[in-house]
């Protein structure tokens, strides 16, 4: 039998839903706001675990992942689900359980933003408090912060915009003055820095995203990250149907397991020997990713710091443009933080103008975005969770800011034509 040499196979070809802008033609390419940054070593990774893995589902390639994430983000624990929007819900699961909130606490958060940041918090049970934004960096308020506290609050969600975070020193002497938990929703914001260091290190715990428009991609994917190894213990059962097991890949195969008495009494009310397996301690999901997910992090893991690079000239680079021949005024950046950008924010002066622009940014074949869904107390699903009126800056962001991308796929021919619509304009 003839042996197959997957590398080779996987240099013959890369999948059309990877871009690749080398011959990148204005008269027809689109230029698309995101994208996996991959290239044949991620297709060698995801066939090399397909075919000769010895897991499918998450396994010692998660496991492998999972460590060398925490290595480079400075955290000890880290759990890896499906998705960053299942990351939320888990955190906000453990957390609760973690610290024995009870239903009806309350949480503070954003009311603009992703709907799976504050999905999780109803979905637990809890209340989200929202404080109104300020819009010249478009994060919440932090000045609107302790107003909004009360004998109910337990943390506060921290979800920069874009990658660009809030005062974090004066959120963390908040947090301490008053007991609260701050909790990150990470998933715009990985490789971001504050004060020299992880944004992420601000957080008790803090989720992020894998899907391919963020920073780094497993196709879809998520990671919820704590220093507290009980809280992912509680993280990892409730994404894995609630069960008390923590065995990974071969260790699932053992008489004994991981702990070493897998068949015992494991049970209080039963009288007889159970597989710790199938042992339940939480109400959970399956949330699992797969092992060739685990796989292709670990490749991503080793392109990181030029990704979050190219996010950072392209952001630069399109912002420039934008404010010398349209006269955008570019939101507020604090001189602590070094944010790793996921988009390139354009905030404009009346909804005419967001219109317009983004008609023309359309028309020439270049992707924009919503700040996602505005003031999330408008939509259908969230509307009853308070008076959308009583924050007239969140209010304002459907009708006036868009984004566009700083991908780092983009190269020299994409920006040099992002530069020439900017000029059009």
């Amino acid at each position: 039998m003839t042996k197959i040499d997957l590398k080779e196979i996987s240099k013959s070809f890369l999948p059309p839903y990877i871009k690749n802008y080398d011959n990148f033609d204005a008269s027809k390419d689109n230029v698309l706001y995101g994208g996996p940054y991959w290239d044949h070593n991620e297709i060698h990774s995801i066939l090399e675990s397909v075919l000769t893995g010895d897991w499918i589902v998450s396994g010692s390639k998660v496991e492998k992942f999972q460590d060398e994430f925490g290595s480079k983000f400075n955290v000890k624990y880290c759990h890896m689900v499906n998705s960053g929007s299942s990351a939320n819900l888990v955190n906000i699961a453990a957390l609760k359980k973690r610290f024995r909130w009870n239903d009806n606490d309350e949480i503070i958060v954003s009311p603009v933003g992703f709907p799976t940041t504050i999905a999780p918090i109803v979905q637990n049970k809890l209340v989200p408090k929202f404080i109104d934004i300020e819009f010249d960096t478009l994060n919440f308020d932090v000045n609107l912060i302790e107003a909004a506290i009360t004998k109910k609050t337990k943390a506060i969600i921290v979800s920069p915009v874009l990658g660009n975070p809030p005062d974090m020193d004066k959120i963390k002497q908040i947090c301490d003055d008053n007991g609260l938990l701050c909790i990150g929703d990470n998933c715009d914001s990985l490789g971001t820095l504050y004060n020299g260091k992880h944004l992420s290190d601000y957080y008790y715990s803090w989720s992020c995203s894998f899907y391919p428009a963020h920073h780094i991609s497993t196709g879809e994917g998520g990671m919820v990250c704590s220093n507290d190894q009980h809280l992912i213990d509680l993280a990892r059962s409730i994404s894995w149907w609630g069960r008390d097991c923590y065995c990974v890949g071969a260790n699932n195969t053992l008489s004994c397991g991981t702990c070493g008495k897998r068949f015992d009494y494991w049970l209080e009310n039963y009288d007889g020997i159970i597989d710790h397996k199938y042992v339940y301690g939480n109400m959970g999901y399956n949330l699992k990713p797969l092992d060739l997910q685990g796989a292709v992090g670990s490749v991503q893991m080793t392109k990181v710091d030029e990704i979050c690079k190219k996010r950072r000239y392209n952001k630069e680079f399109i912002e420039r443009k934008l404010i010398e021949h349209i006269g955008i005024v570019p939101v507020k950046v604090f001189k602590n933080a070094d944010p790793s950008w996921f988009g390139v924010p354009v905030v404009c002066r009346r909804q005419g103008e967001k219109e317009l622009l983004v008609a023309h940014f359309e028309s020439n074949k270049i992707q924009t975005r919503n700040y996602f869904g505005g003031n999330i107390l408008l939509h259908p699903a969230y509307k009853h969770l308070g008076d959308y009126k009583k924050f007239p800056n969140a209010n304002k962001v459907l009708d006036n800011v868009f984004f566009l991308g700083c991908s780092p796929l983009y190269n020299d021919k994409v920006l040099s034509y992002i530069e020439e619509v900017i000029k059009k304009w």
